[in-house]
């Protein structure tokens, strides 16, 4: 049996890995120049929730009021006045008092996800149909706003962008960089382009009147996750969630391993509640799989299994190494042990996300149960 289910594992597995890692490669390649803003560009929201304070908030808030956009409304969301997050912006609105940006305060806890009550104080101050939803440490290029307006198509319903690890100081923070970068990144932009996106909650664009037609933000809440729901949401009116090409960074910094394990654990337990079926197939994405099939087939090849499991091993990363230099990613060795890092990590990952069903966010205990009881009718 192993004898005919080994050979296609590994030639199955190895053909998705090399796809998918030249569809991202083209979608995601680094490219000179920015996109100049034309004259009779809509207006735009653009609402950022904030929640304490980050090593690199300071700067990838601050990318907010350095937007080459005009008739631009900017709106930061914050629980408590006594948030050293609330205290950053409003600095940060003092220093470009020529930027029309507001401070909204206090929890609308109609859904019982945290991040979405903070940003539902937001939905009667948006001026425009066009709004913008984006993390605080999300960094926002110039043309941030003319990158994701730009890449809007008939039938659209939301544009996303994955986050993209960036300016790691430690290997905790490569790990994490091996993680979101040619792993999910890698994934999610070869499933966008075949027709199969899913939305992300580091960035989404939406016309504020599609999101009213489906209940307004609040509609957000129906999954545990509101990057779940948007996906759901638009799918049932006919509209598709996608991914902006050159998806935008988030500055890492220092990073600790159970940092790192814990913000993978959440979002591992958060794919599995909102699309369980597709997460269950997470586990054949690991290097792992075709580094045993490549050495249950060595006789075969006339080989040793350690050849074949280095050739097969050359080949993965290689392409997730050539990925990262083509869009400009950090790369290098350090990387590469991260990615073998993040493989060891992926099984217990994905086990564990089946037993667990709670999660912590920004000292926030959150269990799914109390998620589906809060926002059902």
């Amino acid at each position: 049996m192993l004898d005919v289910v080994a050979p296609a594992l590994l030639t199955v597995s190895l053909g998705a890995h090399v796809a998918s890692s030249v569809l991202a490669a083209v979608r995601c390649r680094a490219r000179p120049g920015s996109i100049p803003c034309e004259p009779g560009a809509p207006a735009v929201t653009i609402v950022r929730p904030v929640c304490g304070v980050d090593a690199f908030d300071a700067y990838t808030l601050g990318t907010t009021f350095a937007l080459d956009y005009p008739n631009l409304q900017l709106i930061f969301c914050c629980d408590r006045e006594s948030d050293p997050a609330a205290l950053l912006v409003r600095r940060l609105m003092r220093a470009h008092p020529h930027v029309a940006a507001e401070l909204l305060i206090g929890r609308d806890p109609r859904t019982g996800n945290p991040k979405l009550d903070n940003l539902l104080k937001s939905w009667p101050h948006v001026a425009t149909d066009w709004v913008i939803f984006a993390d605080s440490n999300v960094e926002m290029p110039r043309d941030y706003v003319q990158r994701l307006l730009a890449a809007w198509q008939p039938g659209t319903g939301v544009l996303c962008a994955p986050p993209i690890g960036d300016r790691p100081v430690d290997f905790a923070g490569a790990i994490e960089c091996a993680f979101l970068n040619a792993y999910q990144a890698r994934w999610q932009y070869a499933s966008d382009t075949l027709g199969f996106g899913f939305a992300q909650g580091k960035t989404m664009l939406f016309r504020r009147r599609d999101l009213d037609a489906a209940g307004g933000l609040v509609a957000l809440g129906e999954e545990v996750a509101e990057d779940a729901a948007a996906t759901k949401v638009v799918r049932r009116m006919g509209l598709r969630a996608q991914l902006v090409d050159r998806p935008f960074r988030q500055p890492l910094g220092p990073r600790g391993l159970r940092q790192v394990w814990n913000r993978q654990a959440r979002w591992a337990r958060l794919r599995r509640m909102t699309f369980p079926l597709l997460f269950a197939t997470e586990i054949l994405t690991s290097g792992l799989l075709p580094l045993a099939c490549a050495a249950l087939v060595a006789d075969d090849l006339g080989v040793s299994p350690i050849v074949a499991m280095l050739g097969t091993g050359t080949l993965w990363y290689g392409c997730e190494a050539l990925l990262a230099r083509i869009a400009g990613w950090p790369s290098g060795w350090r990387h590469a042990a991260a990615a073998i890092a993040r493989e060891l990590m992926l099984p217990a990952l994905w086990l564990q996300a089946w037993f667990i069903n709670s999660f912590e966010w920004r000292g926030n205990e959150i269990s799914a149960e109390e998620l589906v009881s809060q926002s059902s009718p």
